[in-house]
């Protein structure tokens, strides 16, 4: 199964984005967000050691079935390579970058890029991205996003990230939201991995009340 098959496949579509975490906290935050029903985590490379902390929350993954694990704020090609060779999966970027785009896709990984306006999303698209990221989401707000999903090809998955939280699950999907990437309303550095996966379990719940199967 592909990296994009794998996101298409997943019952709730949130990615978990753990900005800052350190190696060391990594395994015990991966192990309770799966155990909550994530399957998508984002280690961006801004965090402390960012590869180690991919390689180990990869390697617990491979247990639980198919997941996504990767790398957040991806912005050099050369970057795409790097997080392979740890085990990852999962690209996403704060724009839409065609060298970064494009090796990930031949490298079979996920691509998020991130986007704001209609080209962009239509450039993301053209290149082959898994998914959009429109960010920062709470901007545009979901009659902005609906505008634009109008446009675009119905089997294209759009996620939201940015001032977006399980109380806005049900909103977003109106306007044509599949998915979700939950950052400091999900985790910040210096929680507790339990504190994580209840809030965790909690959007997740959220998720699955607002697309039932």
């Amino acid at each position: 199964m592909t990296a994009a098959q794998t996101w298409s496949e997943m019952d709730v579509k949130i990615i978990a984005i753990l900005r800052g975490i350190t190696p060391d906290e990594t395994p015990d935050m991966v192990r309770g967000l799966l155990a909550a029903g994530v399957r998508a985590i984002e280690i961006p490379l801004n965090s402390p050691d960012p590869l180690t902390s991919i390689k180990r929350a990869a390697e617990i993954a491979r247990a639980h079935g198919p997941c996504l694990i990767g790398a957040g704020t991806v912005l050099e090609p050369g970057q795409v390579a790097e997080i392979r060779s740890v085990g990852g999966t999962l690209v996403v970027s704060p724009d839409v970058n065609e060298a970064v785009v494009r090796a990930t896709v031949q490298a079979g990984m996920a691509s998020f890029p991130g986007v704001f306006t209609a080209t962009e999303a239509h450039r993301a698209i053209r290149l082959g991205a898994t998914g959009l990221k429109f960010f920062p989401a709470a901007l545009i707000g979901p009659g902005g996003i609906a505008a634009i999903r109008a446009t675009l090809p119905a089997t294209v998955d759009i996620c939201v990230v940015g001032g977006v939280g399980a109380a806005d699950f049900a909103g977003y999907r109106q306007s044509g939201v599949t998915g979700y990437g939950l950052g400091t309303n999900l985790y910040r550095p210096g929680d507790s991995a339990s504190e994580v996966a209840e809030r965790a379990s909690e959007a997740v719940d959220a998720f699955r009340a607002a697309y039932p199967a």
